[in-house]
């Protein structure tokens, strides 16, 4: 083995964080978020920019993953995040739940800004089923998430409550109808097509599933469907029932 080679190698990696840089971001991204759901314009480029020179000459990718980061500890809290940046789990874990949790504890009008995104309405675009499908992720029973260290000091899990919104769940029932008919119709099914139904409008919601359609085969296939405005890397609350 070159140890020279390991050495020079060392002496380039990233530094941690420090708890001044942490919350500096942490302070921009609560400023980006509340914008978020206020329907504000922003640019995450020139929040960036503006905060780099207070960073210690961190790249334009490390300011991108440490946003990512704190999206992952709101999500692990139950709170929204912004959706431009998918959470990442791979982080200094007491460090930045503790600047995240800080923030909250110090700035508790930013529970005005998880109320909006639990009583907003969702905002609907064409929708194109084709380039929306995804594959089914492997099931991994080895994985389990570990618990936070720091706890939320806001008490109201927002991103369930969100999920519980009727305006929310009806428009993402609507979503799952209209994909199982396109599905069916494009196996070539259009009579069964004709036969799916919305049972949580026609049966309501006591049933522990929303809507019942049919399999290329003619057999039932029962829906449950979680929806929320976030994307689908967020957590989802079903009950015993479902």
């Amino acid at each position: 083995m070159d140890f020279s080679y390991v050495a020079s190698r060392s002496k380039i990696m990233p530094e941690d964080w420090t708890r001044e840089e942490v919350e500096i971001i942490v302070a921009e991204y609560f400023d980006m978020l509340a914008k978020e759901q206020s329907g504000v314009r922003y640019s995450k480029s020139e929040t960036r920019s503006r905060i780099l020179p207070l960073l210690k000459k961190r790249s334009n990718g490390s300011v991108e993953f440490k946003n990512r980061n704190i999206s992952a500890v709101l999500s692990k809290m139950g709170q929204p995040y912004i959706r431009g940046y998918l959470p990442a789990y791979n982080y200094q874990k007491v460090l930045l739940e503790e600047a995240v949790s800080t923030y909250l504890q110090r700035k508790p009008e930013i529970e005005d800004t998880f109320k909006l995104f639990a009583s907003n309405a969702p905002s609907l675009g064409v929708l194109a089923f084709e380039s929306m499908v995804e594959s089914i992720p492997e099931k991994n029973s080895a994985f389990r998430e570990r618990e936070l260290v720091y706890r939320s000091p806001i008490q109201v899990n927002y991103i369930e409550l969100e999920q519980a919104n009727r305006t929310v769940g009806k428009a993402g029932e609507g979503i799952a109808l209209e994909y199982e008919r396109w599905r069916l119709i494009q196996a070539g099914k259009d009579y069964l097509a004709d036969k799916i139904e919305w049972v949580s409008q026609t049966q309501g919601d006591g049933l522990g599933f929303d809507i019942l359609s049919r399999n290329v085969n003619g057999t039932d296939r029962y829906i449950e469907v979680k929806a929320t405005k976030l994307t689908k890397d967020a957590p989802f609350y079903f009950s015993a029932l479902e």
